[in-house]
């Protein structure tokens, strides 16, 4: 058998005579004041640029135009984005892509060389040979060229990630 609650009638009187609405703080009000660090600048090529040459620097790199040369990152990430493209000079030797981390959603033609990881993200093309530790191909990435596995330097890799097997005694 149903019984009423005895809050029923208390919820009725709620609804009639809402609580007044408040604004939520914003998040500069909410946070207390505290000390950013700076991260390094992502450099940004954006889609209606073109650029014809080498791109060097230390900061990580995202290309949504096209890139006609090489770009040399060493100590970074490099992103090609969906409508980024990277064109290899042809018959230079050289990789197109020098990097830390190469990261490709764009188009890529050249040979690359990352000293950790290179993703190919689903919708990526590479044509070209990859030269890494660690290589990340998904479903729906074009890939023509060869792959060279190299093993990561421990110099490099972060003790976090680094351990040794321990014998017994």
């Amino acid at each position: 058998m149903w019984k009423p609650r005895a809050s029923a009638a208390a919820e009725s009187d709620m609804s009639s005579n809402p609580e007044p609405v408040r604004a939520a703080p914003s998040v500069a009000q909410a946070e207390p004041a505290r000390q950013r660090t700076a991260a390094p600048d992502q450099a940004v090529i954006g889609k209606g640029v073109t650029l014809k040459g080498e791109v060097t620097g230390s900061d990580p790199v995202f290309v949504d135009g096209r890139v006609e040369g090489a770009i040399h990152i060493p100590g970074e990430r490099v992103t090609v984005g969906k409508n980024g493209s990277v064109v290899g000079r042809s018959g230079s030797g050289a990789a197109c892509i020098t990097a830390r981390e190469i990261v490709i959603l764009g188009s890529v033609t050249g040979d690359i060389s990352a000293g950790e990881r290179v993703d190919l993200r689903a919708g990526a093309s590479l044509t070209g040979n990859v030269t890494t530790a660690r290589v990340s191909i998904e479903d729906g990435a074009y890939f023509r060229g060869g792959i060279d596995i190299r093993k990561e330097d421990p110099n490099t890799v972060p003790a976090a990630a680094r351990f040794e097997a321990v014998q017994p005694v």
